[in-house]
């Protein structure tokens, strides 16, 4: 049964403890040193016996199972654990997916309650919006649900990666297909026209000027980039509009670029959630196109699986993961498997859970008061082993986890692939 929260809903939990991911970086330490100085960061939303936290993401819509699948899996590692004698308590926001919903759902949250940090917010469009406000408030965002360089490079406020970076994702699946025997301007992309999808074609770009794609190539990714409103047509790209099906748009323009270009797309690196790429997969499958398609992890796994079992469409779909894959034997995977039941166990809810519990780790380890300045302190000292996946906040970034897993769609589930089988999929 999906949970369901209208936008002016808020539902409160009453949890344990929390874990989660990567800091800001090093500059950071000065910003501690003023923050102390200051008083900025004080015991706000701690209380003798809670820890109260605020998530705003999308728990309804299409792409509801996204936000649905964080909150599960936070609830699942946060339920009756205590830091310091105190419960948790998560306070959940809708925001549909869309930034002006998340902008007024954060300010509502703000405006109702004293939040210690924010936790799992879903989506790259959304935090665009959210960020500066928790920043403003100097509220920690924790464990974001988003690889999106904005949470990473000159990120604005207090932030807490988990997760790998889209560039890293994405690295990992074009250098393997260039092993594999592709060309860099075989490459092409499908992406969700904001700020999800620009910053993966910018990691792209990056990837293919490494492998040394013609200046031709780099030269349309650019204008694509500084391009506004509908970027179709200008490229080996493709976009389609959030939060709708309508993929066809995306579709012409690859076939389009193909014509002109001569050259076949065999790799489509894409941006998207799993009901627009099923859609978009669905149509290119039909029309005939043997496309090698890549989800990044944000996607959606379990639903994009099932959507795509619907229709027969497993073969020639590969997607990057930054957990575990589910049938893995690590610990931190039977913890969760086990805390969240058979039938909400899945890659997302599982990601929720790893923040959740790096969260509580982090929580568990500050000798001093329960403060911001305390926990960020923490972070940026922390490393350790979260159930077989290494956590690591001592390089100098905000990201705890380098984890990137290249995986297949087969009958039973994601796999993991390697170089061999990536071949024959592109033969």
């Amino acid at each position: 049964m999906r949970f369901l929260l209208s936008l002016s809903c808020i539902k409160k939990y009453n949890l344990g403890s929390l874990v989660t991911l990567r800091l800001f970086p090093l500059a950071c330490l000065g910003l501690l040193c003023s923050c102390q100085s200051h008083g900025i960061f004080q015991s706000t939303g701690v209380t003798q016996n809670t820890i109260r936290l605020g998530s705003v993401l999308v728990l309804q819509g299409q792409d509801e199972a996204l936000g649905n699948g964080m909150r599960l899996g936070m609830e699942a590692s946060l339920a009756g654990e205590k830091v310091q004698g105190r419960s948790l308590e998560i306070i959940f926001k809708n925001d549909y997916y869309e930034p002006a919903s998340a902008r007024k759902a954060t300010e509502e949250l703000l405006e109702e309650h004293d939040i210690f940090l924010a936790l799992g917010n879903v989506g790259t469009p959304t935090a665009h919006v959210t960020l500066p406000i928790l920043a403003e408030h100097h509220i920690p965002a924790v464990g974001f649900f988003t690889g999106a360089r904005l949470l990473r490079e000159n990120a604005t406020g207090a932030i807490v990666n988990y997760r790998a970076g889209y560039g890293q994702e994405i690295a990992a699946v074009v250098e393997m297909a260039l092993q594999a025997g592709i060309t860099p301007a075989e490459v092409c992309a499908y992406v969700q026209n904001d700020g999800y999808g620009l910053d993966a074609l910018n990691n792209l770009k990056q990837t293919l000027t490494q492998a040394e794609a013609s200046a031709d190539i780099i030269e349309r990714y650019d204008q694509i980039l500084a391009s506004k409103g509908d970027r179709n047509n200008l490229g080996p790209v493709g976009v389609y509009t959030r939060n709708t099906p309508y993929s066809e748009p995306g579709y012409n323009s690859l076939k389009k670029w193909e014509s002109e270009s001569g050259v076949r797309c065999k790799l489509v690196i894409t941006a998207a959630t799993y009901r627009n790429l099923t859609y978009f997969t669905k149509m290119s499958r039909e029309k005939g196109e043997t496309w090698l398609i890549s989800a990044l992890s944000f996607t959606g796994a379990d639903e994009l699986r099932w959507d795509l079992e619907e229709y027969n469409l497993i073969d020639g779909i590969i997607m990057t993961q930054v957990v575990p894959l589910l049938d893995s034997d690590l610990p931190i995977v039977k913890e969760a498997r086990n805390a969240l039941g058979k039938k909400n166990f899945g890659l997302i809810s599982l990601e929720g859970y790893v923040v959740g519990k790096m969260l509580l780790q982090i929580l568990r380890d500050i000798p001093r008061e329960l403060t911001r300045e305390n926990f960020l302190k923490q972070v940026s000292e922390s490393q350790f082993n979260l159930g077989g996946i290494p956590i690591d906040f001592t390089e100098g970034d905000n990201q705890g986890s380098d984890l990137v897993i290249v995986s297949r769609l087969t009958q039973d589930g994601f796999k993991e692939i390697e170089l061999s089988d990536l071949a024959l999929m592109l033969k």
